[in-house]
């Protein structure tokens, strides 16, 4: 695996980037689906798969090693514009808000715009400083199975009403001025790394 993973991808003034962050434990089909629906609904220059040294929320347990995921995600993401890093291991913090703030720094003309499911936004109420994240970049919401109703009702979703756009407005997402966020309907896919880990314990 090249050591450029552990980088941050070169990114160039006027450029918009998705960032897409998780555990990616496994990565799957699904990630690439919403990664191909955000690169063409929101018109976005490339899309950064963020694979965490650890998650916050989630006990490390069971968690696959940071690097057999690196390599993971590397294998599954095959699409010109789809970059993926772990650079997060770098800068000392798991938490998107301190990822979020490192990129805005380090490439201060480049536009982002963070990708989540629909699941994430349920809970999104739980991560650390959940409202600046809301109010550092635009955000846009995938669609997932089953969460389409708890996400549009989520604190995170009130809180915020007044900064909803249109999803027929979505294009132009990444030029606005956050709070902005959207939820997109896609197709839905019905992979989840979830099932895949359960799957995988019980033939490990």
């Amino acid at each position: 695996m090249r050591a450029s993973v552990l980088k941050p991808p070169p990114a160039y003034p006027g450029m918009s980037i998705g960032l897409l962050g998780g555990t990616f434990d496994p990565p799957h089909a699904g990630h690439l689906h919403i990664s191909e629906m955000a690169l063409k609904r929101l018109g976005l220059d490339r899309l950064w798969w963020l694979v965490t040294p650890g998650n916050p929320l989630k006990t490390r347990g069971d968690m696959t090693s940071f690097m057999e995921r690196l390599a993971a995600a590397t294998s599954v993401a095959k699409h010109p514009r789809i970059d993926v890093t772990g650079f997060e291991a770098g800068t000392g913090s798991a938490y998107t808000a301190d990822t979020i703030a490192f990129v805005k720094d380090r490439y201060a003309t480049t536009r982002f715009v963070w990708i989540m499911g629909a699941d994430n936004l349920e809970t999104f109420h739980h991560w650390q400083r959940w409202q600046a994240i809301m109010e550092e970049v635009p955000v846009a919401v995938i669609d997932r199975p089953g969460y389409r109703l708890g996400a549009h009702s989520s604190r995170t979703a009130h809180f915020f009403a007044r900064a909803y756009v249109e999803e027929s407005d979505a294009l132009g997402l990444k030029w606005m001025h956050p709070p902005a966020w959207t939820f997109l309907t896609v197709p839905l896919s019905a992979h989840s790394s979830t099932a895949l880990r359960s799957a995988r314990s019980k033939t490990g």
